[in-house]
């Protein structure tokens, strides 16, 4: 299914929308051949149909860690957030009123300030992938962390579609065939 675009379409005759959806086609089909691989005794009918998105950053997210770990690398979300710890309790007093008592505290993470949305493994070397959707830029701590990551040897990518992603990977599998040659 192509999205509608006011884009004008390029020499190459496929708007930036259409070669999104195509590569999100490649994951859907290899997601449901994972699940029919899994679940061989089931009818084709009874089987689940893949459903991703590159539309919001979570869904992309989801799509780049689906496709990693179905072509055989590893790959995890890294959360930064930290956590809560919710320490009020509530009770009734002995009017019927209810209160609440405690407080709420939040621990930082202990992960690197600037870390990439995913970190993973392919073809044994390590990936970091920072996700941008719409207006949403690369701030300074992550900037350095690029840094430090390929200072490291490591490979950082900033994807804001699956299809870039999809043409990465790709690209990147040829090349790493190439030097095993």
């Amino acid at each position: 299914m192509a999205y509608r675009t006011k884009q004008p379409i390029p020499a190459g005759g496929k708007t930036i929308a259409e070669k999104s959806e195509n590569a999100l086609d490649v994951l859907r089909k290899k997601a449901n051949q994972a699940t029919r691989l899994r679940h061989p005794s089931l009818p084709q009918h009874a089987l689940p149909k893949a459903k991703f998105s590159d539309r919001t950053t979570n869904g992309l997210t989801n799509a780049v860690i689906t496709y990693i770990r179905l072509l055989g690398g590893q790959a995890e979300r890294i959360s930064v957030e930290g956590r809560v710890i919710d320490r009020r309790k509530t009770f009734v007093d002995v009017i019927g009123r209810s209160r609440t008592v405690g407080s709420v505290q939040r621990i930082r993470s202990s992960a690197q300030v600037g870390s990439a949305d995913i970190a993973a493994t392919i073809n044994g070397r390590s990936v970091k992938i920072e996700v941008k959707k719409g207006s949403d830029r690369q701030r300074k701590a992550q900037r350095e962390y690029q840094r430090q990551v390929e200072g490291a040897g490591g490979v950082y990518l900033l994807v804001s579609n699956f299809q870039q992603f999809y043409d990465w990977y790709e690209a990147f599998i040829g090349a790493e065939k190439r030097l095993l040659v």
